[in-house]
């Protein structure tokens, strides 16, 4: 091997990670003499469950410079502010996790401190009145963030709720103006290079054969070329994130369109709802050991808001990771890498996040050892902190009415989560380490949303008066509230900025 620029890429498998990662390779590497080859099989078809996105989803989109009005109308994509979870910490219990923030900082002085200190101080001003998202979902509101830093409506974080199918879709519309090559077609064999092991080609069905020097493998849960051709193990985390199965089936839409996704704890698992343009997603993941696929089904189905839309879809999985994502000349990426709960919607976010990696460490032809240990470790990170993050919510709850929440809230934790817990059980505090996906926020709606009592708080906060403190916190309050008043009806944005039009959007939520 050389230290030469990459020749040619092959991605084997399209979906939404295929397709994602075709699109950001032409935009960021695309040059006359790269060929980028993207190899899928209709025959196999795709899990395209992914509806729901968090906010990064839109630093991708602006890599690729879309339009995020064409994309809206393109996807049938509604906008989402947050997370609506009911029934979690106990029956008839309701909390949300907002994107966006809380309140502001006062200098050295965190909000989230002041506002514990408050509490114990008899003050019930709810969290969520603190943040704009939180309550904007309330109202079935929606704006795009303007005004800048000193104003709420500055703080406005959002994603969307899209057709995962029509996504990727979209977005190979854009790799192959930028030059990818589809293949149709399905892998057969994968040759490999008989002294280094390095993937030489995969063979198709019909005996083409498809060389290239870097091998990204997006052929799903069964890991083609990571797993059944380079044996880069698996770290299975069922013990902790017991759900190995989903449910899922579309519904007509009945009420207003909701900015917001919302979970709903079931018997032995959660329930999903997820608002698009044209149909309501539903899903109920489960652990296969707790309850079965014929109960799981009927359950969701006898829930459904309107009329079902097909037949339900039943999808297996396992929670965990690759124990390695680059291997050789291959790199994993979507349900290749690993699966997590779909619980906070992170599985696009890990497909862009293995990309944006990839990005910043382009291989040469000679794959540096040392490129691929820092790959690795990173993105060994990134799962790792959504995992704790996904375990937090089953764990910390008050639920013990059926044996799989009383099995998840008794558990041991993992050492990392169990040290975030205790930290704030202490003082109230919460963190960001380094550069991971989750914010303050995050940790801060989940850790109190799911009960969990903080017997101090942060000693910063005791730098303001507590006359002080309440009167700013309760101003931070009220613009908030008054900046949510502002913002148009989630529907009527969708029409009015974003040119929605579809007669059945129209009929079915603007409608009296």
């Amino acid at each position: 091997m050389t230290h030469e620029a990459l020749r040619s890429i092959a991605i084997i498998g399209g979906g939404t990670a295929g397709w994602m990662t075709a699109a950001a390779l032409a935009r960021v590497l695309g040059r006359p003499d790269l060929t980028i080859t993207l190899v899928e099989s209709e025959e196999i078809g795709t899990v395209g469950v992914g509806e729901a996105t968090i906010p990064p989803l839109l630093a991708f989109n602006s890599l690729l410079g879309i339009d995020e009005d064409h994309f809206i109308r393109a996807t049938g994509a509604t906008f989402k502010l947050g997370i609506e979870f009911t029934d979690w910490l106990h029956h008839g219990h309701r909390y949300f996790h907002p994107f966006g923030n809380y309140g502001v900082d006062f200098g050295p002085i965190p909000f989230d401190g002041l506002w514990h200190r408050l509490k114990a101080n008899g003050d019930t001003t709810s969290l969520e009145d603190y943040s704009i998202c939180a309550l904007a979902a309330r109202e079935n509101r929606f704006d795009r963030p303007s005004g800048g830093t000193n104003t709420p409506l500055g703080h406005i974080g959002y994603a969307f709720h899209f057709d995962a199918a029509r996504y990727a879709a979209f977005l190979r519309g854009h790799a192959e103006t930028s030059g990818v090559i589809r293949k149709e077609g399905k892998v057969t064999q994968v040759h490999q290079d008989g002294d280094t092991g390095f993937i030489a080609s995969v063979e198709l069905a019909s005996g083409e054969q498809i060389a290239a020097d870097l091998f990204v493998d997006c052929s799903g849960f069964r890991g083609l070329l990571i797993d059944q051709t380079l044996e880069a193990g698996f770290e299975d985390w069922g013990h902790w994130l017991p759900n190995d199965r989903a449910v899922a089936v579309a519904c007509e839409r009945s009420g207003p369109l909701t900015p917001y996704t919302r979970s709903t704890a079931r018997e032995a698992g959660w329930q999903w709802r997820i608002p698009l343009q044209h149909r309501v997603g539903n899903g109920y993941v489960y652990a296969s050991d707790h309850l079965s696929d014929e109960a799981a089904e009927e359950a969701l189905v006898s829930s459904l808001e309107g009329q079902m839309l097909g037949s339900p879809r039943l999808l297996r999985f396992r929670a965990g990771r690759r124990k390695a994502f680059w291997a050789k000349n291959c790199i994993a990426l979507g349900l290749a890498s690993g699966f997590l709960e779909p619980l906070e919607s992170t599985s696009i976010h890990l497909v862009q996040a293995g990309i944006a990696r990839l990005l910043e460490m382009v291989p040469t032809r000679a794959f540096e050892p040392a490129d691929i240990r820092r790959y690795n470790r990173l993105m060994t990170t990134e799962f790792e902190s959504i995992r704790d993050f996904l375990i937090l919510h089953f764990h910390a709850t008050q639920r013990s009415d059926t044996p799989y929440w009383d099995h998840l809230r008794t558990m041991q934790v993992p050492d990392s989560l169990a040290e975030r817990i205790a930290i704030y059980r202490a003082t109230g505090r919460v963190f960001r380490e380094a550069d991971e996906l989750f914010s303050k926020t995050s940790w801060l709606a989940v850790m109190h949303g799911q009960g969990l009592i903080a017997a101090g708080h942060d000693p910063l906060a005791d730098g303001m008066p507590l006359a002080e403190a309440q009167a700013r916190l309760q101003r931070v309050a009220q613009v908030t509230a008054a900046a949510a008043r502002q913002m148009p009806e989630h529907a009527d944005f969708l029409r009015r900025r974003c040119g929605v039009s579809d007669p059945a959007f129209l009929n079915t939520v603007l409608t009296p």
